[in-house]
């Protein structure tokens, strides 16, 4: 019986994730190790939980009904956990995070060291990737959006604002001309981030009102560092957030193109599943992150003339 409850989680995290292999990379054991220890529960208990393909994973009409108790348990045992972490007042334990790529490496990764060192009782696990995920399914703890938030049962923490601008390298413009209008900016070459959920088009608030734009250009890339690293270049003109471009505007290395046409303004948030108790840790690093990058006007803004 013991062994049952011990393998819980793993049954929980397996239907979750859809795989033995994506349950054991959030459980941190092997995928044969999760498999095993499914068939000892199935045998264990005289039933078949989950029929298994070479493609895919269901559950029986068994596992169904299981699997209903068995994430009941686990939610109740985390509800339980939390309420004693907080009880304890020191944030300890593994965070898992969720941030995206470019702006967790400048602005999240270099404050890691002084958190850790303000909770040396935290263990950080931090996943960089711009593609949205399911905290619940990928088990974090905690994550940082940036945009128009989806409506969902996360809870958020609005950090700071997120600005975006339209700008090109001082070469290019001396090469190509500056435009002055939404018309003259079509005749430019236009880069373009290719994760950009708005969908393709620029929008922008001129004087006319709400215009939108459709961009075309030689050069599309999911990352938004090499993106600013082809405006450098002198290649062409591109919308970007100031928390990349910020010190490049401020330096003279990119000017801001039709100050007259605002692209939207976006935020960006701390994310947490809704718990009972939220747990010490999550509470630590989002306050953590409040003092150090909130405020409606963020260090990376600060020399930038707006």
């Amino acid at each position: 019986m013991t062994d049952n409850f011990a393998a819980i989680p793993l049954f929980v995290a397996v239907v979750e994730c859809g795989s033995f292999s994506a349950a054991g990379q959030r459980l941190g054991i092997t995928k044969s190790a999760v498999s095993k220890r499914i068939t000892q529960l199935e045998g264990s208990l005289g039933v078949q939980l989950l029929h298994r393909t070479t493609r895919s994973l269901s559950l029986t009409e068994a596992g169904e009904q299981y699997f209903g108790y068995a994430r009941n348990a686990c939610a109740v045992a985390q509800e339980g956990e939390d309420a004693i972490t907080r009880l304890q007042g020191q944030p300890q334990g593994i965070l898992r995070l969720s941030v995206p790529m470019v702006f967790g490496r400048l602005h999240i990764a270099p404050l890691i060291p002084v958190f850790l060192a303000a909770c040396p009782e935290v263990e950080i696990n931090m996943m960089m990737d711009d593609k949205l995920v399911d905290l619940v399914e990928g088990g974090y703890d905690l994550a940082i959006r940036i945009g128009r938030l989806a409506d969902s049962s996360l809870i958020a923490r609005r950090i700071a604002p997120c600005y975006s601008v339209l700008c090109a390298a001082p070469a290019y413009l001396t090469r190509c001309g500056t435009p002055k209008d939404l018309v003259q900016l079509a005749q430019h070459n236009c880069l373009f981030y290719s994760y950009y959920r708005a969908g393709s088009e620029w929008q922008f608030q001129g004087p006319e009102g709400a215009v939108r734009f459709q961009p075309r250009g030689n050069y599309q890339v999911n990352n938004s560092e090499a993106l600013r690293e082809a405006l450098l270049a002198g290649l062409g003109v591109c919308q970007m957030p100031t928390f990349i471009v910020g010190d490049d505007l401020a330096q003279g290395r990119l000017i801001e193109l039709l100050p007259d046409h605002k692209l939207p303004e976006h935020a960006i948030y701390a994310v947490y599943p809704e718990r009972k108790h939220v747990p010490a840790k999550v509470m630590a690093f989002v306050d953590f992150l409040l003092a150090h990058l909130g405020g409606e006007r963020p260090y990376w803004d600060v020399q930038r003339q707006t």
